[in-house]
């Protein structure tokens, strides 16, 4: 019997936005603030070595249930680019929520206002519409749409974005295979298999199972999160964490 797919667009984006959490506690509370520092943390001498390879242990297992996320966003996104009725108001909302975000995003993982070595995932997204726009404008054979790919993908490294080329790549695959799900679904895991974390390439079972349906969407919410969950992060990190120790 055909399994007929259950899972709307609205369903896909909260299991992205709550994964991203998840890997986000690990990346921020867990990485940045205890483990990368643990010399200066208000913990330092007030934990023994096991519970430090504790907190390694619980921030990988964070982490790879957190690797789920970026592949539903870009699988999203390439939905969202097809189905828009104005490209250029996506791009500019991506682009401003690029921009609004920096600032917690660097103090996030940076611990620092400016941090130019490291930027946020709504830059890699914008790279990687465009690049798909530019690819839908003049790809006008598989060579060229392959070229422009690279391009997006060796700009999105040279920003230093996150996820890189790794992202703006995914993102032109999953467009260039948008008319078979299945041949989406399995060229995806397989790029997915160059990250670190391998679990990424788990997120495409859910994608897989995409209705095609948007489903009900806080729009505004989404895009909101990102750089607001990033500065509660941080504030957690900066200001509770020490306050523990009083």
């Amino acid at each position: 019997m055909k399994i007929k797919p259950e899972i709307n667009g609205s369903t896909l984006k909260w299991m992205a936005i709550i994964t991203m959490l998840i890997d986000h506690v690990g990346a921020v509370l867990l990485e940045t603030f205890l483990l990368n520092a643990r010399g200066s943390s208000p913990f330092a001498g007030h934990w023994t070595a096991e519970q430090w390879n504790a907190i390694y242990q619980a921030d990988m297992i964070l982490r790879h249930i957190g690797r789920l996320s970026f592949p539903i966003f870009c699988f999203l996104l390439v939905e969202g680019f097809l189905h828009t009725r104005d490209i250029k108001k996506y791009a500019v909302r991506l682009g401003m929520f690029a921009v609004i975000s920096e600032i917690p995003f660097d103090l996030a993982l940076g611990i620092k206002m400016i941090y130019w070595e490291y930027q946020n995932v709504y830059f890699t997204l914008l790279i990687g519409l465009l690049t798909i726009w530019c690819m839908q404008i003049y790809g006008n054979s598989l060579t060229e749409r392959l070229m422009i790919l690279l391009v997006g993908g060796v700009l999105a490294d040279c920003l230093h974005t996150d996820y890189g080329i790794y992202g703006v790549g995914l993102i032109g695959i999953l467009y260039l295979t948008r008319d078979h799900r299945m041949n989406q679904c399995v060229l995806g895991a397989l790029v997915s298999l160059t990250e670190i974390l391998k679990t990424v390439s788990l997120a495409f079972i859910p994608i897989y199972f995409y209705n095609g349906q948007r489903g009900r969407q806080p729009k505004w919410l989404f895009y909101w999160f990102y750089p607001v969950h990033f500065l509660v992060l941080y504030l957690v990190g900066a200001y509770v964490f020490p306050m523990m120790m009083l």
